[in-house]
Parts: structure tokens; sequence; C-alpha cells
């Protein structure tokens, strides 16, 4: 497609009225900076006004697509549906309330010219910066949640599944995206499974991080959820 943009930034949104504004205004700002065309994605479930906010926005700038529905219907399945509508040669999601600043870009984008198909944000490494950390209690779970996820699905050369700050290569988000059965949180997981099966390269790149106090997971029954999309992921990676 000749006139497609070079970079589509997805952003998944639920009930984020609050914090939405704000977070488009830093993107514009940072991309319209940066130079090359581009495009911005809000999938925003939830009946709070975030699309209504992001698209008087896009209407006034440019350069953006709503999608989402009322309800809620799995950040994974939000996520799916941007990369679907997407159009830019490189295709990425970032976190709707900014827990990496999106000028954070600038480290991700050259290790595209490197050869690599995905290059995905961390927190896990040497060079991260975690600004502000989450509670202990979450941080405890979320080790708890790395070795199981390492456990069960092999993925020992990731250090970091579940920043929300990934970028693929346009051809390779599409096959991914177009696979992908979780709607929920563990979409990360699966999704890097089937990229290394896959045999695509990955570079994971450490980023800025701040934790917003603001978790949208049910510490009981989210999960469950989790650990149970965990193991169909587990069994799908190991299955022949």
């Amino acid at each position: 497609m000749a006139d497609a943009p070079k970079l589509s930034v997805i952003l998944p949104a639920y009930n984020e009225a609050a914090s939405i504004g704000a977070t488009l205004e830093l993107a514009y700002a940072y991309l319209d900076g940066a130079g090359g065309d581009y495009e911005i994605i809000v999938s925003a479930d939830g009946d709070d006004g975030t699309r209504e906010i992001a698209q008087a926005l896009g209407n006034a700038r440019g350069h953006m697509k709503v999608l989402g529905s009322p309800g809620r219907h799995g950040k994974g399945r939000g996520v799916s549906a941007g990369v679907e509508a997407a159009q830019g040669h490189i295709i990425g999601f970032v976190d709707a309330d900014n827990k990496t600043p999106i000028d954070e870009l600038s480290k991700i984008l050259p290790w595209f010219d490197a050869d690599y198909d995905l290059v995905i944000g961390s927190r896990a490494l040497s060079e991260s910066a975690v600004t502000r950390r989450q509670p202990v209690y979450r941080v405890v779970g979320s080790r708890a949640f790395g070795i199981a996820m390492h456990v069960t699905t092999g993925l020992w050369q990731i250090h970091d599944t579940q920043c929300g700050f990934k970028f693929f290569r346009a051809a390779v988000a599409k096959d991914l995206f177009a696979r992908q059965t979780v709607d929920g949180y563990m979409f990360d997981v699966e999704i890097l499974a089937m990229a290394v099966k896959s045999g695509y390269r990955i570079k994971e790149v450490g980023i800025k991080w701040a934790d917003d106090g603001d978790s949208r997971l049910d510490l009981v029954a989210g999960n469950w959820r989790n650990m149970i999309d965990l193991l169909k992921i587990g069994w799908r990676t190991h299955a022949r």
C-alpha cells in the first residue's frame, strides 16, 4: 500500500475517560515531532465516554480511528481489533494510561532496522527504569505469575511478557493476531508463544515504566481466568 502510514499505534482502553485525553495529547506531540506518517487507533470498551473523548480529539487533529463498544470484552480482543484495522508498516500497542511514556518508542523502532520482527518493552532488564513500583502484594503476585508462566509455556527467553509496549512488523502482527484466541490479559503470552514457535525474531528492550495504582484485574476471578488461559496456551505451545 503506497499510502500506508509508517506507524500504527493502538491504545486499548477500558473506561479511561479520566486519562485518555492527556495520553492522546502526548502521543500527538511525540508523533508529530518524530516525523513520518502515522495513525492512532483507540480501541475502547466501556461506558464512560472514552470513545467520545477520543473521537472528538481525532476529529480535531486527524490521524485517528476509534473502535470499541459498550461493555467489557477484554484487552486482547481490543488489541486484535486494532491490529485488524491498522494499515501501518509497523504496528504496535501502548497502554492508554501512559504507564510507559510514548517517547520510549525511540528505543524500540531502530531495532526493526536490525531485522527484528517484534520489539517489546520490558520492565525486567538492567537498563529498565521502573520509576514507581507496584504495591508489594502485586509485586509478589507478578513474581509468582512469572514462574508459572515460564514453567507452563517455556518462554524462558522473555523476561517480561506483560509490559504493554509491543511493536511488530505489519505482516507479523497480522499473522499472529489472526491466530489469537485469548481475549483477556494473557493474550501477550499467547502472541509471544506463537511468535517463538513461528521462528520470528524478538528483541526485548528496557523501558521506563511507572505504576498508576489503577489495576483492572480482579485478584481472585481474574487470576483464575489467567491461569486457565495460561494452561491452554502451554498445551497449544507444546502440542505437536
